[in-house]
């Protein structure tokens, strides 16, 4: 015999058990109405037809039992309901009034939800044409109180086929939904388990920690890489707390409470907090995390995720280059404050021919120049290592900025471009007259550097109630968006002037815009290509330290 799929045969054996205990029913009921008739009446059980009837219902039950139905073709079992309806009418011709006509219903219930609606059909004009086949075929004629009885049987069987019909095809449409919704369900239960297997093989592959926490403040995801990053340092999985984290210096712990993890748990938002993870005189490593916490649909607070990056080599790297500019700064100035010295000495010897005054004028411009380039890379290392000084005093910015742009129109009569500015307002600070002069210089040497020949450079200084706004718009070429991205980083230089004549080390603007930062303002930079540029510094009124 083939062997039949899984599916199919795990059918058959519910259909042989459905054929078992449909039958189980129709016989228990039966078994129980012959109890109750031998209690009451021990008389019946000496009639014939009535015991025929009954024994044809248990040898019917016997036969549901023994036989293998699940080989058999499904419109033979109906050859069951129809001998328990044959039966029982026997039954009932034997004893009219003892009640078997009841026990009709179960062989219509079972063939009105086994067999459709041809079932429910066939079952209840069967079951009448063997109750009035019956009557008609006795000895004696059909009486007159009979006649109702007869007639109303097959209208409330009628009533029960029906209703169990319109159940069982109510049910059988509720389980077809329910078997379309469960492989519906099954198969997002398996797409969310595969996306979610994906998601941990991407996490687990990146080489920064991810760590995700519930809203009772427990981790219910951790990567490797977070695993890795902790464990040298002893932190198990999700035991934040069992570390201590210092601030930049390595040396100063965070109170507990101002912790970047005890922050993310809480639900705040952590951006880009580096912190030292590790004991004081043992190994180290810098961290950088950020945190977000997750709102559900009412946006509630629901947990949050934290990314942790190891950043150690990046700021040993970043200290490494800040002690070689230092370092290599120091040692040039010593020699090139002894060249420049000789040179100024050469130059007040006025028996010089012209030619030679020239070149030496030209090596001392060159060592102004590289003098300068200098002094920002130590300013630039000081900036770093947060030592630049600043030392407030009473200041007028505009005595300041009419300075500056005196000391330039020099260099910018060589390009031919003029100052505009209109009468300067008296603007009385509390600041650094020296770091001020040296913000200034920044801007006018740039908008005299980036301009183009023969145009002009509009100075505004504009004083209000709580601060100063100082404007240097020149005529120049402008800049793109994506130069200006960068503007601010130290040695940074755009594509379009690197290979230039024009010369710089991309770190003025840095350390102008660090100076006024350190005076409370700021510095920005609006710009368009072939509209110029201007740059805005910012001061407040009154600044105390």
């Amino acid at each position: 015999m083939q062997r039949l799929p899984r599916p199919d045969r795990a059918h058959r054996y519910r259909v042989e058990r459905s054929v078992f205990l449909s039958q189980l029913l129709v016989g228990s009921a039966t078994l129980l109405l012959v109890a109750v008739s031998g209690l009451l009446g021990p008389h019946i059980l000496t009639n014939q037809l009535f015991l025929a009837g009954i024994l044809i219902v248990f040898v019917t039950t016997g036969v549901a039992a023994g036989v293998p139905w699940r080989h058999v073709d499904k419109k033979w079992i109906v050859i069951l309901p129809i001998v328990d309806l044959v039966a029982l009418v026997i039954a009932r011709e034997g004893e009219p009034l003892l009640g078997t006509t009841f026990l009709l219903v179960f062989p219509i219930i079972w063939l009105s939800s086994h067999f459709g609606g041809r079932g429910a059909v066939g079952g209840v004009v069967l079951t009448a044409v063997l109750l009035w086949s019956a009557g008609l075929l006795r000895a004696e004629p059909i009486s007159g109180n009979e006649i109702p009885r007869l007639a109303i049987v097959p209208i409330v069987l009628a009533f029960v086929a029906a209703t169990t019909y319109t159940t069982t095809k109510r049910a059988a449409a509720q389980r077809v939904l329910l078997t379309q919704q469960s492989v519906l369900f099954a198969g997002a239960l398996r797409r969310s388990r595969r996306e979610e297997r994906t998601l941990d093989e991407i996490f687990n592959t990146i080489d920064f920690g991810v760590v995700g926490f519930s809203r009772e403040a427990k981790p219910n995801f951790i990567n490797r890489a977070q695993r890795e990053m902790f464990s040298r340092f002893g932190v198990k999985d999700g035991q934040f707390s069992s570390i201590v984290v210092f601030h930049d210096d390595q040396i100063t712990p965070y109170a507990e409470a101002d912790r970047p993890f005890q922050r993310a748990m809480r639900g705040e938002t952590v951006d880009h907090v580096t912190v030292w993870v590790g004991e004081k005189g043992k190994q180290q490593a810098a961290v950088l995390i950020s945190a977000r916490p997750i709102l559900d649909e009412n946006d509630n607070y629901d947990g949050g995720v934290m990314v942790a990056r190891d950043v150690t080599a990046e700021l040993r790297a970043i200290k490494a280059r800040d002690d070689l500019v230092a370092s290599v700064s120091h040692e040039l100035r010593t020699p090139l404050t002894s060249i420049m010295g000789y040179l100024e000495l050469a130059l007040d010897d006025d028996t010089l021919d012209p030619s030679t005054r020239r070149m030496l004028e030209v090596a001392s411009k060159n060592s102004d120049r590289l003098l300068a380039l200098v002094a920002d890379l130590l300013t630039t290392a000081a900036a770093t290592k947060h030592e630049l000084a600043i030392t407030l005093a009473p200041c007028d910015l505009s005595v300041i900025v009419t300075e500056a742009i005196e000391s330039l129109r020099p260099m910018a009569a060589e390009r031919d471009i003029t100052f505009v500015l209109a009468a300067l307002p008296t603007v009385r600070l509390q600041a650094d007259a020296f770091r001020l002069r040296q913000v200034i210089d920044n801007l006018f040497s740039n908008a005299v550097k980036y301009n183009t020949k023969s145009g002009h450079i509009e100075v505004t200084l504009i004083d209000s109630v709580s601060q100063v706004e100082l404007r240097v718009a020149d005529t120049g070429r402008g800049m793109t968006p994506g130069e200006q991205l960068n503007l601010f980083d130290r040695f940074y230089r755009a594509d379009s002037v690197r290979g230039s004549s024009i010369h710089g080390t991309g770190l003025g603007l840095s350390i102008s815009r660090d100076i006024c930062r350190q005076h409370g303002g700021d510095l920005r930079v609006e710009s368009a290509p072939g509209k110029g540029t201007i740059a805005i510094a910012t001061l407040p009124r009154d600044y105390e330290r």
